[in-house]
């Protein structure tokens, strides 16, 4: 059996990025695996013990009982700390036992991908003892590897795969969260809309309309007389929305025309990963 139709351009997305972390990351010497990224507290190393153990969740692993320590300053709540786990477990690793590994977990996630049967519909695991479908399995797996693909490429200084299939991925599920960001977090007012305009590797123009009720919806069409416009390019997106970095640091990159504070009230709340 092969992968579901509708889980396919997932499997891709996450093949394609899985592959270029591991190309990365093989031909480093020891002390480039300390490297800070732009996730809080966690070095190269770190990053890739949690792609490794995210995917050892995904063939159905038991999880590692380990004990984090006390002093972790970026462990701020219970999503933190499952996510800690993997990654404090092989914080000793070498390069070398890191590279071993994630070469042995990726040959095994390409088989069970080739030779998944099940509907997309089949509940599997999720954090924190919770339950997703497989697609939304799927579709986590390929946004989070982008994500973590970029951080890594920004952290070894090594630009690329800006439009590559898993960007589209993770365009689709940061759009998903807009409407929210726009219409409950920043409080835009009603009957208003706020245009998005990203430019770059990948470009695309969206609506938020905030109804009567204060509900956010999106789509595609440009609106005549938007409260504020927001334009920016699609790197620069993926960091805001990702939480990598802070509206004040990359304030040269943004173009905002119309109400500048609700702007500002949305790009304050534009972080949406956890």
């Amino acid at each position: 059996m092969t992968v579901h139709p509708s889980l396919q351009n997932y499997a891709d997305a996450w093949t394609h990025s899985v592959e270029a972390i591991s190309e990365l990351v093989q031909p480093l010497v020891e002390g480039e695996w300390n490297r800070a990224t732009p996730c809080p507290g966690w070095s190269v190393r770190d990053m890739v013990s949690h792609v490794i153990g995210m995917e050892c969740e995904m063939l159905g692993d038991p999880r590692p009982i380990h004990t984090l320590p006390r002093d972790l300053f970026h462990v701020r709540s219970e999503f933190a700390r499952y996510m800690e786990m993997q990654v404090d477990v092989r914080r000793h690793h070498t390069g070398p036992e890191m590279t071993s590994e994630l070469e042995y977990v990726l040959i095994r996630r390409a088989r069970q991908l080739r030779n998944e049967s099940r509907s997309p519909e089949t509940m599997v695991r999720a954090p924190l003892g919770a339950e997703q479908s497989l697609e939304i399995a799927y579709r986590m797996r390929a946004f989070d590897s982008w994500v973590h693909e970029q951080d890594l490429r920004l952290t070894l200084g090594a630009p690329g795969n800006l439009d590559s299939p898993g960007a589209h991925v993770t365009r689709d599920v940061l759009l998903e969260a807009l409407p929210k960001v726009v219409a409950k977090d920043a409080g835009a007012p009603a009957n208003c809309a706020v245009v998005l305009d990203v430019h770059g590797p990948v470009e695309f123009l969206r609506t938020v309309r905030v109804d009567a009720n204060g509900r956010g919806t999106i789509d595609g069409a440009p609106s005549l007389g938007p409260a504020a416009t927001i334009a920016l390019d699609w790197e620069t997106y993926v960091r805001l929305a990702c939480g990598r970095v802070r509206p004040a640091a990359v304030a040269d990159q943004i173009k905002v025309d119309g109400d500048a504070e609700l702007a500002a009230a949305i790009l304050a709340a534009f972080a949406v990963t956890p």
